[in-house]
């Protein structure tokens, strides 16, 4: 017999506790993983308060007089007008667009209430006496706190949600809850139409074919789309946390078929998802065996002694290391480096920072000394939460709380084809590197049996921040024009870490920077920069032209006689999931 159908009251019951407890398996897991205790955290804001005493009890009476305020207009039937302080912030916040949040005064009163309970903390912790480090992990403990707790972010105090749960019957809540218990059942949140794409149906599709593999990555040859070439090839170096991709989504977006259009052979890098017996290798492996024979192979396939680089955020700082290897080698294998979203100086790294400390990394050491992975998802949730109302809580209310399914979005399908990592090589990374900054050291580090100095490397480099990236911070990306010794040229575009790359020219979208004078401070670089509207392609293209050498027949087959096609692109490694 037929069970009967759960009630409204049952779903809503059953969606809110699995999300409630999905969301702080997830926090929690962030916050184990980082050595985060909030005791500790509190306690160390409650001790500097002390200290400025008269600026806590002045914050705190001015809270409690606009929180009566609030109450008050509720009490009485009206909407809440917010304090001045907050009309700005809440004129942005696009959280409360729905205009019930706006007209009842219920929801208004909750709306503004949370609004001046954020301000309050982050006033608390401005006030602080307390270091500046302390500081900064503060507001981001905070701030993951307060946007968490938003009442948009819980169906009970969700407008929008329980109006759609009742014009729907329910229904709305039950597929809330499909969806829900679906990426429980992932370890991750659902950004993106899934089934939308797929590898080498309709993103990663430009052409070509593999002519060398091994262990830990495939060189992907692309095929030629003009008649004539440049003589000297592009090898394009993505970043091994994601697939590469990101450089080749689809057609319209792809830096890669952009630049075989502009008359580049193009090489690609495409990084192996690491399985466990994989755990060993090295960062010295993915500098030797990835990018160094990448660079040998493409050199021998076009038959020149010089090609152009490109790097896309850390495969820009492994390209570095490469190039830099091999001038120590005597070789001078780059006609040009392009570093796109990269950091050679790590001495800012924006929020990441604070999930980098001596002591975060001593647990990964002793995690990986003796092998082991580095999962993906774990890596994922970190950068997600980096920004959680754009990469969280906007899902969490999307897919759960009003049980949509999320938009396709071929950015968002690549956020989330994570890769695991060899844990040998992720601890040396963020010691040598986000912990202690020793790669703009010359001689610091030792790399293939090499001393590393950046500043040997001569070649002519084009260097591209994003304005708003919370990944690579563009003041930190400029430091790099002050580590190398070729000839610099630094571009700031627009958007963040993905979208000001994956900028296409065609749509003649956002704007970027240029400066032909390149002092030593990014504010003044700043000052007297000239804005260009459109994207920074064409203007890179230009500057890699420059630097193509002369146009030759282009080659009708991938590979030559000592590397031939092995698959057609783009290969099995980047089909490889996530365990």
């Amino acid at each position: 017999m037929n069970q009967p159908a759960p009630s409204i009251e049952t779903v809503f019951e059953n969606l809110s506790e699995t999300n409630h407890k999905f969301i702080a398996d997830l926090m929690s897991t962030l916050a184990v993983n980082q050595q985060w205790n909030s005791t500790e955290m509190f306690g160390t804001l409650i001790a500097g308060l002390a200290k400025n005493s008269d600026r806590w009890i002045a914050i705190q009476k001015q809270y409690q007089h606009h929180h009566m305020e609030l109450w008050s207009a509720m009490v009485q039937g009206g909407p809440a007008a917010p304090p001045a302080a907050l009309v700005e912030a809440d004129v942005v916040d696009r959280r409360f667009k729905a205009p019930e949040w706006q007209q009842l005064p219920y929801f208004s009163y909750l709306k503004q209430a949370y609004l001046l309970k954020s301000r309050w903390m982050a006033e608390l912790v401005e006030a602080a006496d307390i270091d500046e480090r302390s500081r900064h992990k503060l507001r981001f403990f905070t701030g993951q706190i307060m946007d968490a707790a938003a009442p948009s972010n819980f169906a009970a105090t969700n407008p929008e949600a329980l109006k759609l749960a009742s014009t729907s019957d329910g229904t709305s809540l039950a597929h809330g809850l499909e969806n829900l218990c679906a990426d429980v059942k992932k370890h991750r949140i659902t950004m993106t139409d899934e089934a939308a794409f797929e590898v080498a149906r309709n993103i990663a599709i430009t052409p070509g074919a593999v002519v060398f593999e091994n262990e830990l990555m495939q060189l992907i040859q692309y095929a030629p789309a003009t008649d004539t070439v440049y003589q000297r090839p592009l090898l394009m170096v993505p970043p091994f946390i994601n697939k590469f991709y990101v450089l080749d989504l689809q057609p319209d977006n792809s830096l890669a078929r952009y630049a075989v259009a502009q008359g580049h052979t193009v090489f690609m890098v495409s990084w192996r998802n690491v399985s466990a017996d994989m755990g060993h290798m090295t960062w010295d492996d993915y500098v030797s065996s990835g990018v160094i024979k990448a660079i040998d192979v493409a050199r021998k396939i076009c038959a020149v002694r010089q090609i152009n680089t490109l790097g896309f955020c850390v495969g820009g700082t492994l390209l570095a290391c490469a190039l830099a290897v091999l001038r120590g080698q005597r070789h001078s294998d780059a006609a040009s480096v392009t570093l796109l979203a990269s950091m050679l100086d790590f001495s800012d790294t924006g929020d990441l920072s604070l999930f980098v400390d001596e002591a975060f990394v001593k647990q990964r050491e002793q995690e990986f000394a003796h092998g082991g992975v580095m999962l993906g998802r774990q890596l994922a949730l970190t950068f997600s939460f980096l920004r959680a109302n754009d990469l969280v809580w906007y899902y969490v209310v999307n897919n759960y709380l009003k049980g949509r399914k999320p938009n396709a979005f071929d950015l968002l399908h690549w956020n989330s084809d994570s890769t695991n990592l060899p844990g040998t090589m992720f601890a040396y990374y963020i010691r040598n590197m986000y912990l202690e900054n020793n790669l703009r050291i010359p001689g610091k580090l030792t790399m293939c049996g090499v001393s590393v100095d950046l500043s040997k490397i001569n070649a002519p480099a084009y260097v591209l921040a994003s304005r708003e990236d919370h990944i690579v911070p563009w003041k930190t990306a400029f430091q790099s024009t002050q580590l190398l010794d070729g000839k610099t040229e630094f571009v700031l575009a627009a958007s963040g870490h993905v979208a000001g790359v994956i900028n296409p020219a065609s749509s003649n979208k956002r704007h970027y920077s240029t400066n032909p004078d390149l002092p030593v401070d990014a504010d003044a670089w700043l000052a007297g920069a000239h804005q260009h509207t459109g994207s920074w392609w064409d203007h890179w293209s230009r500057w890699l032209a420059k630097r193509g050498g002369k146009r030759v027949a282009a080659r009708k087959q991938p590979g030559n006689a000592q590397y031939r096609s092995i698959e057609p692109a783009p290969g099995r490694y980047v089909k490889q999931a996530c365990d």
